[in-house]
């Protein structure tokens, strides 16, 4: 569910399974997101480390292949099977399928893969369908190990050309994520909490983004 083009889609069903949305979602093109990493998660990996990491919402695995190539062992979870069949054929191509172990699970309904991680990864873990962070990110930060992180991106704001309400909850401020990780400020140190600008293209379109950065060190 990340990438650097995001495209919320507007009131989908309800009652909507995610793996079914997620699985047309992927296969309306040969490819959804754009390839590379993640640049905030370049930036926080790149001065760790190499250990384990948890890529919750992998997609199509640009940041867990990256993250592999750096020497780290990736666990890439991802509710779509349609998603994970590419991570794994371009992961194959990139020559670390050793270092990339995927799972698909709904972590909202069946929970997190078991085990502490070194890093656990969020990356615009936001979706049209409902999934509350303060049921999703508190179990995220119980996967973090000890002297590990959690780093939370998220939107922001809504691109410029989509049309969408810039009130809309699905857009929460650093501090709201914060609040809904629920963590305990004796036990974490927040290292990085505000906003990340970049420029992105869609369909012939340029603009301004606004990412929001939550980081958290387990003490």
């Amino acid at each position: 569910m990340t990438g650097h083009h995001q495209q919320h889609h507007q009131n989908p069903p309800t009652d909507a399974d995610p793996a079914e949305f997620w699985d047309e979602r992927y296969g309306q093109a040969d490819r959804i997101w754009s390839g590379r990493v993640n640049p905030v998660l370049a930036d926080v990996a790149g001065a760790l480390p190499p250990g384990t990491a948890l890529d919750l919402g992998c997609g199509e695995g640009d940041d867990a292949i990256w993250l592999a190539r750096q020497g780290w062992r990736v666990t890439a979870v991802d509710v779509s099977a349609v998603a994970l069949e590419r991570l794994a054929t371009e992961a194959a191509r990139a020559g670390v399928p050793d270092r990339i172990t995927t799972v698909r699970r709904d972590v909202l309904n069946q929970g997190f893969p078991a085990g502490r991680f070194d890093l656990v990864s969020a990356q615009f873990f936001q979706s049209p369908l409902a999934l509350p962070r303060e049921q999703v990110l508190p179990p995220a930060a119980e996967a973090v190990a000890p002297g590990g992180r959690l780093l939370v991106v998220e939107h922001g704001a809504p691109p410029p050309w989509s049309g969408l309400d810039p009130d809309d909850p699905r857009f929460a401020s650093p501090e709201q994520i914060l609040a809904a990780i629920g963590i305990d400020a004796d036990r974490w140190e927040t290292e990085r909490l505000g906003e990340f600008r970049r420029t992105a293209t869609h369909d012939g379109h340029t603009g301004e983004l606004v990412d929001h950065v939550v980081l958290a060190r387990r003490r």
